[in-house]
């Protein structure tokens, strides 16, 4: 009974404290989506590699998308000509360093500042790092061949009736503009607030039905801990923006490097990423992108294990 008691205090107490970060996290990404074109973020390429791939992880401060929409994002810009690198730390720099995902993991850890800023300090340099490998590891262009629709555009307004009113043009445009903006809304908070409630169903029964001392011996083991964690990341594919409250509740049985893998890890890279991943990049491409950001998330947390006053 105090098993089902405990379950049900942790799953919503995550739901309440999750879904406004959800809600402002879908509107942000979707008039950014609908606002900002590719091209502009495509402006930001420099000579210098490392000022090119600095600039590229930290735009997400300006440009706050969650994982789940990063990846179309990204295609669309390897397609206007963006090098791989430098789209791959855009996308796994974007989920971890924007502001929403900043403000959810400072009041996620309340108490411990220090996780938010190491969770952006590390999302910078694991990003740079990431896009530079997956840079020099690509040789051909990783996308795969599209096939081609026609799309027949109508242009409701401003081309028909031109003798009709101007400013009903613009009020049918702003409409439009708000309507499109709630659809976009709707549909993102139905696609990342469903793997957020699996996410704190799935956290929840962990933490109030497997025995303490099972989770206890994998918890103090600094390796086994960072691999645990990077696992459930991976499985549970929570959305960035949210992904802190379901951290938090690790955060008193595992080490503080294993919360911080699971912190990094999961936007990078997490089950529906991948699937969206082989969907619109060739399949080798893929497997070598997720060995590297694999390999150096688990190097980043495992070098803070071990450092002085390490976590």
């Amino acid at each position: 009974m105090d098993q089902i008691k405990n379950f049900g205090t942790i799953f919503i107490s995550l739901i309440l404290e999750g879904f406004p970060f959800l809600i402002l996290g879908a509107l942000v990404s979707s008039i950014i989506q609908l606002k900002v074109s590719e091209d502009t973020i495509g402006r930001l390429r420099f000579k210098s590699r490392f000022l090119s791939h600095l600039v590229m992880a930290v735009a997400g401060i300006f440009f706050p998308i969650c994982e789940c929409a990063i990846i179309p994002i990204v295609r669309r810009l390897v397609k206007k000509g963006m090098p791989i690198g430098m789209a791959i730390t855009f996308m796994t720099a974007v989920p971890i360093v924007n502001p929403v995902v900043f403000m959810s993991t400072y009041y996620g850890f309340l108490g411990y500042p220090h996780m938010a800023f190491l969770r952006f300090i590390l999302g910078i340099i694991c990003s740079m790092i990431i896009g530079f490998l997956a840079g020099e590891l690509t040789g051909k262009n990783p996308l795969k061949e599209e096939i081609h629709h026609h799309h027949h555009t109508h242009e409701h307004c401003c081309h028909h009736h031109e003798h009709s009113y101007h400013h009903d043009c613009v009020d049918h445009h702003e409409e439009g503009i708000i309507k499109r903006i709630v659809g976009h809304v709707s549909e993102e908070f139905y696609e990342i607030g469903r793997f957020f409630i699996i996410g704190a169903l799935l956290s929840s029964i962990f933490q109030s039905f497997i025995p303490r001392e099972a989770v206890l011996s994998i918890a103090e083991g600094r390796v086994s801990s960072i691999i645990t964690m990077m696992l459930i990341a991976f499985l549970l594919s929570i959305c960035s923006e949210t992904d802190a409250f379901i951290g938090r509740t690790f955060f008193n049985q595992f080490t503080g490097s294993s919360v911080l893998a699971f912190l990094i890890f999961g936007p990078m890279i997490d089950i529906k990423n991948t699937i969206m991943l082989i969907s619109n990049f060739k399949l080798n491409f893929v497997i070598k992108l997720v060995f590297v950001i694999t390999s150096i998330c688990f190097l980043a947390a495992v070098t803070l294990s071990v450092l002085p006053y390490g976590l």
